[in-house]
């Protein structure tokens, strides 16, 4: 889907390109074989632009706040969101300051924005990680159920929507070890102190056992949307 968007946003054909909450440089990484395009990433976060500079030395990183863009208007072709907005205080001003930084014909998007409210957790004696890991999101500022009102957020900031929706996937979990043991790692730190160490001990023993048994099921609805930008 990312590939599609960029497709379809122009990515072959531009210039300079924008990633707003660029973080550690993940999916700046994947931009870098684009022809002629200048690559800019901006993140609050300073060690993760330092990594960032590692998966993307190319491009031209900044620190820097979503809501107020230290860029000229229309100086990007194509400005991108990761699995950021639902972070942000006010997605709606972040938009607004994307739809200004990028030209006229130029493209906004936002590639992952989950809905955590429509988690799904199989078997249901494992329901209780969702439950606590959105009531753990929402405590630390997100907005755990953004992703399915991304078109209406667009158009609240200005942008005509040309495409959006869920991106396909089946449910699913962490196919490996390493990956499961990542996802458990952002649960304890979510959980800590929502649930006793030793409940938490009980679901992730129970979580390894119904994924070697193949019946773990994960999903997350996550949302896309695809802008154009407007005459002012």
């Amino acid at each position: 889907m990312r590939r599609h968007l960029f497709r379809r946003a122009g990515l072959s054909n531009a210039q300079r390109v924008l990633e707003i909450g660029c973080g550690t440089g993940a999916v700046l990484r994947s931009v870098v074989h684009a022809p002629r395009t200048g690559l800019f990433g901006l993140d609050l976060d300073y060690p993760a632009l330092r990594v960032a500079h590692q998966h993307a030395p190319s491009a031209r990183l900044a620190a820097g706040d979503a809501h107020r863009l230290p860029y000229a208007d229309q100086a990007f072709d194509i400005s991108f969101f990761h699995f950021v907005l639902l972070w942000l205080k006010d997605p709606v001003a972040a938009l607004v300051e994307a739809r200004r930084v990028t030209r006229v014909g130029g493209a906004v998007l936002a590639l992952a924005e989950p809905d955590y409210s429509r988690r799904i957790d199989k078997p249901a004696s494992l329901a209780p990680l969702g439950i606590r890991q959105t009531e753990a999101l929402r405590a630390q500022g997100a907005s755990p159920e953004l992703g399915a009102k991304l078109p209406e957020l667009f158009r609240a900031a200005g942008l005509s929507v040309m495409e959006s929706g869920q991106i396909a996937q089946q449910d699913g979990t962490a196919t490996t070890s390493r990956a499961a043991s990542l996802e458990w790692e952002v649960l304890r730190t979510d959980l800590q102190g929502r649930l006793p160490e030793a409940e938490l001990d009980r679901l992730a023993a129970e979580d390894l056992r119904t994924r070697q048994a193949g019946e773990r099921v994960v999903f997350v609805p996550t949302f896309y949307a695809r802008a154009i930008v407007g005459t002012p």
